[in-house]
C-alpha cells in the first residue's frame, strides 16, 4: 500500500477564487458531497483528522455549504469513484489517482471554472500539465512527491566510497564494492508489482527514454531497450540486485532498506520520517544519468477533481480554494512526505529551514516529468507494465520482446477506451 502523510502545509496556494476569498454566496443550504482515501497510521499522521478539520473550518467560513465528507481505504478508492460516476452518482469533489476518463467524458469541471487566474498560474508548470487534457487542467495536483536516490551512509564507508554515484558507471561501481562487504542487496531495483512502472520510468528517464512520445505510447524505443539490457546484464545477472527484482515491491524495499540489506535505491521523502526516528544513517542525491549528471526526475501526485453533475461549480471551486489556502496550509499542515504543488508553496518551504529536509526534492520539482497518466488508457497499460516489466531484466529476459508486448497491449488498450 502506498503510505503518505497528509501535508497542506506545502502544497497551500495563496491565491483564491473571488468567491472563496469572501465565503460562498448560495441561495439557500448546498450540500457538497466530498469522496477521499483513508490511510493507515503506520506511516506519519492521520489524514482523518486533518480532513475534519479542514472541513469544519470551511463550514464556518462559508454557512451556505455544508460538506458531507466520506472516507474510502485508499486501496477501493478509484474503483469506488468510478462506480459512483458509472451509477451516475458522482461525488461533487473527488481523490483519485485516475482523471483522464472522467475528463475526456465531459464529466469535470477545468481548473480555469474553479480558481482565479492568479490561483492558476501558481501550480507547479510541470505538474499542471500533467493534469491537463487537451491544454486543459482537470486534474488538480495533490500528495505530490519525487525520488531521489537514497543510499545508506554506513555501508557506504564501510565499501570504501566517498559519496552517491554520478553516472551509470559509478552505480555499477557502488554496487559492485557493497557486494564485496557482503551486502545483502546492493541495489534494490523495486520491478514488482507495487510501483515498478516508477522504477523503471526513472531508469528510462536517466538514459534519455521513457514510456510515450509525441505520437502515443512507444515502449520498445531504442534507448528503452538499451536500458533495460544494461540493468539485466550489469546488475541483475550480475547479483547486484537482489534475488528477484520483479518481486521486490516498494514498502518491502523501504523495510530492507532500513534493515540494512538494501545499500542503495530510489525512495520518496516518506522514507526519511521512519528513517530520522530510527536514527538510520542515510543520504540522498539526485538520480544519475546514464554518462552522467542528475537525470530528469521522475513526478508522481494523486488527484483532486470537480465533477459537473450537481451543478455545484461555486461550492466546489469555494472548497477546493480552502483545501489549497495559505490559513488552511498554516492551521493544518506537518510532516514530511508529500511536496508543495506550487510556486509560492515551494518558496514558502524554501524559506522555512524546519523543512531543509524537503528542499533538495521541492528544487526537482520543476524538471519533473510523469507517466502519461492523461490518456485514458494509462490505467490498463500500468497494470500490464507492472506484470511484465520484472521479466525483461531476469537472466536470459528479452527486454525488446517484452517492450514490444507492451506496445501491443498499449494499443489494444487504447482501442479499447471509449
Amino acid at each position: 500500500m502506498r503510505r503518505r502523510r497528509f501535508l497542506l502545509s506545502t502544497a497551500g496556494l495563496t491565491g483564491t477564487t473571488a468567491l472563496g476569498a469572501a465565503g460562498c454566496a448560495t441561495d439557500g443550504q448546498v450540500t457538497l458531497k466530498v469522496l477521499v482515501a483513508s490511510y493507515d497510521k503506520s506511516v506519519g499522521s492521520s489524514i482523518s483528522d486533518q480532513w475534519d478539520g479542514l472541513v469544519d473550518s470551511f463550514e464556518k467560513k462559508n454557512s451556505g455549504i455544508k460538506v458531507d465528507l466520506e472516507r474510502v481505504p485508499f486501496e477501493k478508492l478509484d474503483r469506488t469513484l468510478a462506480r459512483r460516476v458509472a451509477d451516475g452518482d458522482a461525488p461533487d469533489v473527488a481523490h483519485a489517482n485516475v482523471f483522464a476518463p472522467y475528463a475526456e467524458d465531459d464529466k469535470l469541471y477545468g481548473a480555469d471554472d474553479l480558481f482565479d487566474i492568479r490561483t492558476q498560474a501558481d501550480f507547479t508548470p510541470s505538474y499542471a500539465e500533467a493534469g491537463s487534457v487537451d491544454y486543459v487542467q482537470y486534474g488538480i495536483p495533490f500528495l505530490a512527491s519525487t525520488p531521489r536516490l537514497f543510499y545508506n551512509k554506513e555501508l557506504f564507508k564501510r565499501a570504501g566510497l566517498t559519496g552517491a554515484p554520478t553516472s551509470w558507471v559509478e552505480l555499477r561501481a557502488a554496487a559492485r564494492a557493497l557486494k564485496g562487504i557482503g551486502v545483502k542487496t546492493p541495489y534494490g531495483l523495486q520491478l514488482g508489482p507495487e510501483a515498478a512502472e516508477d522504477e523503471a520510468l526513472s531508469w528510462m528517464l536517466s538514459a534519455g527514454g521513457g514510456y510515450a512520445g509525441l505520437s502515443g505510447y512507444d515502449f520498445a524505443s531504442p534507448k528503452n531497450v538499451q536500458t533495460l539490457t544494461w540493468l539485466r546484464d550489469e546488475l541483475v545477472t550480475a547479483g547486484l540486485a537482489g534475488e528477484e527484482p520483479g518481486g521486490l515491491s516498494r514498502t518491502a524495499a523501504y523495510a530492507q532498506f532500513l534493515r540494512g540489506d538494501i545499500g542503495m535505491m530510489i525512495a520518496h521523502p516518506v522514507l526519511m520520517g521512519a528513517a530520522d526516528k530510527a536514527r538510520f544513517p542515510y543520504a540522498h542525491a539526485a538520480f544519475p544519468k546514464r554518462e552522467g549528471g542528475a537525470a530528469a526526475p521522475l513526478g508522481l501526485c494523486d488527484w483532486m477533481m470537480a465533477f459537473k453533475q450537481r451543478g455545484h461549480r461555486d461550492a466546489c471551486g469555494a472548497f477546493l480554494s480552502h483545501i489549497y489556502s495559505a490559513d488552511s496550509a498554516t492551521t493544518y499542515g506537518g510532516g514530511q512526505s508529500t511536496l508543495p504543488v506550487t510556486s509560492s508553496g515551494s518558496d514558502a518551504l524554501r524559506a522555512d529551514s524546519a523543512h531543509r529536509a524537503l528542499w533538495k526534492f521541492v528544487d526537482q520539482m520543476p524538471r519533473a516529468e510523469f507517466q502519461p497518466v492523461n490518456l485514458r488508457s494509462w490505467p490498463t497499460v500500468r497494470a500490464a507494465i507492472r506484470k511484465e516489466i520484472g521479466s525483461a531484466v531476469v537472466r536470459g529476459g528479452d527486454p525488446a520482446t517484452v517492450l514490444k508486448s507492451l506496445d501491443t497491449a498499449a494499443t489494444r488498450a487504447d482501442l479499447r477506451a471509449p
